[in-house]
C-alpha cells in the first residue's frame, strides 16, 4: 500500500482526506514525521503555495507527499480572499475573524456568487503533479451551521439549500472542491 504524509496538521483537512481515501493508501501528518516547524506560504498563488509546502516537506524529510492550498474567490471583491483566504483578517486570524470580515466586505452587494478553488501538488519520486477541483455557489447573508471550518458556514453551494457547514461531512464530501482535488488524486494513484 502506498504511504504519503499530507503537508498539513489541520485535523479537518486530515479527516476529510481519510474519509475519501477509504482506506486505500496511507496517510501520515506532519506530527506523525516530526515536523512542528511552521511551512513557509510565500506565494501569490494557490498553486505556488501548495508546491512550496509541498517541496519544502519532499527536500527536508525526503518523503513522497502532498499539499493544497485553498481559497475562497469572490466575485464582486475581484476573488478576494483567495490566496489569503486563512489569513483574511490577519496573520493571526481565527476562522471566526476572517469570516466577520468577509460579510462586512459584502455588506450591500447584489453579486454574491463565489467559489472554492483546491490546488494539490503532489510529490513523488521528486515529479510535481497538481490537482484542482472548484465547488461554485454564492456567500449568504447569515451564517448557517456547525460542521465544517473556515467558511463552510457562510458558503451556499450552486443547487443546495444547505452551506457547506449544515450538510454531513458525507454530503459535503461529494461536492467539495477540496473532495474534487482530492478525487482526482487518488485516481491517479490507485
Amino acid at each position: 500500500m502506498k504511504k504519503f504524509v499530507i503537508a498539513t496538521n489541520n485535523t479537518h483537512k486530515i479527516k476529510e482526506i481519510a474519509n475519501l481515501a477509504k482506506g486505500k493508501i496511507i496517510f501520515n501528518s506532519l506530527n506523525d514525521i516530526g515536523c512542528f516547524e511552521s511551512i513557509p506560504e510565500e506565494q501569490d498563488t494557490l498553486e505556488g503555495n501548495a508546491q512550496q509546502k509541498a517541496r519544502y516537506i519532499y527536500e527536508k524529510y525526503g518523503v513522497d507527499c502532498f499539499a493544497d492550498d485553498t481559497g475562497l474567490e469572490v466575485d464582486v471583491l475581484n476573488g478576494e480572499p483567495g490566496v489569503f483566504s486563512a489569513r483574511y483578517a490577519g496573520e493571526n486570524a481565527t476562522f471566526d475573524d476572517n469570516v466577520c470580515k468577509l460579510l462586512d466586505n459584502m455588506t450591500g452587494k447584489v453579486n454574491r456568487n463565489a467559489k472554492f478553488r483546491t490546488v494539490i501538488c503532489l510529490i513523488e519520486n521528486g515529479k510535481e503533479i497538481y490537482f484542482e477541483g472548484v465547488c461554485k455557489g454564492t456567500i449568504t447573508l447569515t451564517r448557517r451551521g456547525n460542521d465544517g471550518f473556515g467558511y463552510d458556514p457562510i458558503f451556499l453551494p450552486y443547487g443546495y439549500n444547505k452551506t457547506f457547514a449544515e450538510m454531513h461531512i458525507e454530503e459535503k464530501n461529494t461536492i467539495s472542491h477540496r473532495a474534487l482535488a482530492i478525487t482526482k488524486l487518488l485516481n491517479y494513484l490507485i
